[in-house]
């Protein structure tokens, strides 16, 4: 249970910075390769750039779990109250909606792509692992959408539950 939680809380973080500390690790071991032994690796800007990708949609659930992606605030905050929270509910609704359908999609595009068996130039790993990081971003933000969304309805409830105990 502590590791479902750990893992819960921060699997972002955790794969967020081994990866970038991974990267550039390796970036520098290129670079000294290339410039102090005139003989550089491979596979190692692949790797990298493979990384970045994964990096990339994994921050997508970080990004979400944090709410930390772009808001059209200007125009949310010249509303009511009562209109910021309809609007809340109808744009996670609709991000949802788009989050689980790209999901599916990039599951479908990725899927043939592992059935073509195309391999990368330098490293010669099956493309679908990389492609893989798209459907799996994708549901990942999927998950913090719904976690972000049943975290507001608690909140929401026990300031109903509140107010109703103010009232009594």
């Amino acid at each position: 249970m502590k590791v479902l939680r750990l893992l819960n809380d921060k699997f972002e973080e955790y794969f967020l910075v081994s990866t970038l500390a991974f990267s550039v690790a390796l970036l520098f071991v290129q670079v000294v390769m290339r410039f102090v032994f005139n003989n550089s690796l491979s596979w190692s800007e692949e790797l990298a750039r493979y990384l970045f990708i994964w990096q990339a949609w994994i921050a997508v659930g970080f990004a979400t779990k944090h709410s930390r992606h772009i808001n059209l605030d200007f125009a949310i905050n010249m509303c009511s109250p009562r209109v910021k929270e309809i609007l809340y509910w109808v744009a996670h609704f609709i991000w949802l909606a788009f989050a689980l359908y790209m999901t599916y999609k990039a599951y479908l595009f990725t899927e043939r792509i592992f059935t073509r068996k195309t391999v990368s130039a330098a490293m010669e790993i099956r493309m679908g692992w990389v492609y893989l990081a798209v459907p799996v971003g994708c549901a990942l933000m999927s998950f913090r959408l719904i976690q972000v969304m049943v975290a507001k309805i608690q909140v929401t409830m026990a300031q109903i539950k509140a107010k109703g105990k103010e009232a009594a």
